[in-house]
This record gives structure tokens, sequence and C-alpha cells, in this order.
């Protein structure tokens, strides 16, 4: 108890120092799969329309994950609803020769992982937009996917 405490407060003091984060949010699956109708949105608010931003996906998962890569697919729209950028993207999860799990180890076989979606993009007014991320495998149900969830930050931060 007294350990996962402590990693709650380092999480905290750590996201606390992060001034180029505009936002970020994940949503926990329940039963540690990805569904293939179970598209996580996720809405957040752009002020500065000088500014370029990064966006990414952030993807949590277990050795469960029955395969080396993932793919998701994205969709940016705006507060009316029309899609700005929609694209699939990959990323290897796993090493393709060795097997070992890649990304940030989180708790025992926990891994996090950051998949660049947008680099460098100018949202064209301010207001609220919203992304969403389906997977996009050959499976209803995916195993090992603990969550997903977007991260929003400035590409230069001050």
């Amino acid at each position: 108890m007294r350990f996962l405490f402590s990693f709650f407060l380092l999480t905290v003091f750590l996201s606390a120092c992060d001034d180029g984060r505009v936002y970020e949010k994940n949503h926990d699956f329940e039963n540690g799969h990805w569904l293939v109708n179970d598209t996580s949105g996720f809405a957040f608010a752009i002020t500065d329309t000088l500014t370029k931003y990064n966006l990414y996906c952030n993807i949590r998962n277990t050795v469960a994950f029955p395969y080396s890569r993932l793919f998701v697919n994205y969709i940016l729209e705006d507060s009316s609803g029309k899609m700005l950028q929609k694209k699939l993207v990959q990323t290897f999860l796993f090493d393709r020769e060795s097997g070992k799990p890649m990304g940030s180890s989180g708790l025992g076989d926990i891994y996090d992982h950051r998949l660049a979606v947008l680099n460098q993009y100018a949202f064209p007014y301010s207001g609220k937009y919203r992304m969403r991320f389906e997977q996009y495998m050959r499976t209803d149900t995916l195993q090992g996917i603990l969550a997903v969830g977007l991260r929003v930050e400035k590409s230069n931060p001050q």
C-alpha cells in the first residue's frame, strides 16, 4: 500500500512539472480488453491558434496482448462534428524478433506507450475539438489493452 501511495505521489509531482501539456486523459477498459465497437472519445479545448501542437495516443497494455503491433484509427473533429483528420496509425508493442515488451514499464507486466498521431498540428480556430480512437485489428475483442488516451501538448513549450 505504501508503494502505491508513493507511486501516485510521484506521478502527480511529475505531471505537475509538465509545462507543454494542454490536455491528457485516459480511458480504462473493463476486463483488460478493447472491444471493436468501443470508440474512445476525448473532448478538449484549444485557445491559442498561433501555437502548433503534438497529439499522441496513449496505450497501456499487458504482456497478454497477443500481437507484436497495434493498429489504431484516429478521427479528429471540430465542435460541429466536421472531420478534420482521419488516419490509420500503427505501433509495435513488442519487439518483432525477440518478443520482448517495448514501452516504459509501469507495474509488473504493464507497459505504457505514446504513439504520435499528429505533429506540429495547427488548429484552424479556437474552440472545442474531439479526438476518437478505435482499434483496427482483426478481432472484435482485443485482449491485453488496459487503456487508451489522448495527450495534447505544445510543440515548443516556453
